[in-house]
């Protein structure tokens, strides 16, 4: 099992030869993007620049590699208004379990909920008085391996579905990594979004016409695929501990080179008081952030995030932790995630 989940994983990050590092000019020619966004109210605090630190249920969605840090069992929920006031809704659960002593066994669910949307036709662009709910549904399906006290690495298959009143894509995605862990430096480098390109298809692409002959027929338009939003995600942090590791404080550098998009650097910083309250912020930059006529992404780089996690019976491993983070967008009144972590 250990020399397949490494030639699977140097096979994997050796496709990122492909992944063309920072091409703004393919922007929007890739879907799914919702693999991009991050649900966890934890790591979203620090903008997700935790590939070389991440542990747990989290790094399913940035460095799988941190899946082998998990105690015991952990199970999460997190709830994102993303792009306050927008009314668009992230919800993620996820459950992580070891099944041996370096082997770690875990499964996300994340689904995009766009509420109800009036139903138009070309006939009717006022809308026809009803109503329907797009589905955006993907499933992550993790297994990640501690070869030694310092390397980590770990893969996740994940099941896309999309779909509208009519229409539905379903595609394939793999993610990879890697973490090396030594002393107070931490190590990780990821590769995500790597899978089958996708194409919608369904009634909606049926069209009534009449035949040359008068008869009735109906013809049906062929949509063109889609390739995933690629990347891959190279990360660094150091612990500084002080007072006898009371206090904890972490930098953290991240850099994700993107497909279908710029490539962006990343700063963090973490303070945790024993490992019970933590405060958070990072900043992501991206070429022309700064410049509302350039800037094509709807964060503006800066994050900031809580948590308070205790244990919930005196000297006990079982913790429950509340996480809370906020994204700055423009425009919009940013993304505010909320989070609910049980450690058994």
């Amino acid at each position: 099992m250990k020399k397949i989940l490494i030639l699977s994983l140097v096979f994997l990050t050796s496709l990122s030869v492909d992944v063309q590092a920072g091409n703004p000019d393919r922007q929007g020619e890739a879907g799914a993007y919702e693999l991009l966004l991050n649900p966890w109210a934890r790591n979203s605090g620090l903008h997700g620049l935790v590939t070389g630190n991440v542990k747990g249920i989290e790094s399913m969605r940035i460095n799988v590699a941190g899946l082998a840090y998990t105690n015991k069992t952990e199970l999460v929920f997190a709830r994102t208004n993303y792009l306050q006031s927008s009314g668009v809704h992230l919800n993620a659960f996820g459950f992580s379990q070891r099944i041996s002593k370096k082997g770690v066994f875990g499964i996300a669910i994340m689904s995009v909920d766009f509420g109800e949307i009036e139903l138009t036709t070309t006939d009717q662009p006022e809308g026809i008085g009803a109503n329907y709910k797009p589905t955006f549904f993907n499933l992550g399906v993790s297994y990640a391996h501690q070869f030694s006290e310092r390397i980590s690495g770990g893969m996740t298959i994940r099941l896309i579905s999309e779909s509208v009143s009519n229409v539905s894509s379903q595609g394939v995605a793999f993610d990879a990594g890697i973490q090396y862990r030594t002393g107070n430096l931490s190590l990780g480098i990821s590769l995500r979004n790597v899978g089958t390109p996708m194409k919608f298809s369904g009634d909606g692409f049926a069209q009534p016409s009449e035949a040359p002959t008068g008869s009735n027929i109906t013809l049906e338009y062929r949509a063109a695929k889609f390739e995933l939003p690629s990347l891959l995600n190279i990360g660094a942090a150091y612990d500084f501990k002080m007072a006898e590791d009371k206090h904890r404080m972490t930098v953290m550098a991240n850099f994700t080179s993107n497909s279908f998009s710029k490539d962006q650097y990343g700063l963090g910083l973490e303070y945790s008081f024993k490992d019970m309250f933590m405060a958070r912020v990072g900043y992501k930059f991206e070429d022309g952030i700064f410049n509302n006529d350039k800037r094509t992404n709807v964060h503006t780089g800066l994050a900031a995030g809580l948590t308070v996690e205790v244990p919930l019976k005196k000297e006990s491993e079982t913790r429950l932790g509340i996480d809370y983070s906020y994204r700055a967008t423009e425009p919009f009144s940013g993304t505010h995630s909320f989070g609910l972590r049980f450690a058994l």
